[in-house]
């Protein structure tokens, strides 16, 4: 279940941030074709996200340690990810958000975080 709140911080990140990542010179445009082929599975992406950091949440709450940034992280990127399903848009659009200003740029950051907080999960043992 760890590896599955790992992954989908990791690939969620990816899409949150991939309007920022794509600015990138010489690797934007591979960027770019990944995200829009990962894109379709956003949604799952989500749902993962959101069920793997309630279960940690959960667990963590109630029998400790601590809450930890990991389920967190999760939990929003699951909310960030599922955000225009929920209100009831399309969500075609989310990818093409600019990520140079406004909350486009909050998201891309956010994703760029989530990027780094799954990565240091797949190597904190535990």
């Amino acid at each position: 279940m760890s590896l599955l709140l790992d992954l989908a911080n990791i690939l969620g990140g990816f899409l949150l941030a991939v309007a920022l990542l794509r600015q990138s010179p010489k690797v934007g445009d591979d960027l770019s074709r990944g995200a829009s082929k990962l894109a379709p599975f956003g949604w799952i992406i989500g749902v993962v996200a959101l069920v793997a950091g309630g279960y940690y949440l959960i667990v963590h709450l109630t029998s400790g340690p601590h809450l930890f940034h990991y389920e967190v992280v999760g939990i929003l990127v699951g909310v960030a990810l599922l955000w225009d399903r929920l209100k009831g848009r399309s969500s075609d659009h989310a990818i093409e958000r600019s990520g140079t200003t406004g909350g486009g740029l909050v998201l891309a950051i956010f994703g760029i975080i989530a990027i780094l907080v799954g990565l240091q999960g797949l190597f904190t043992p535990g």
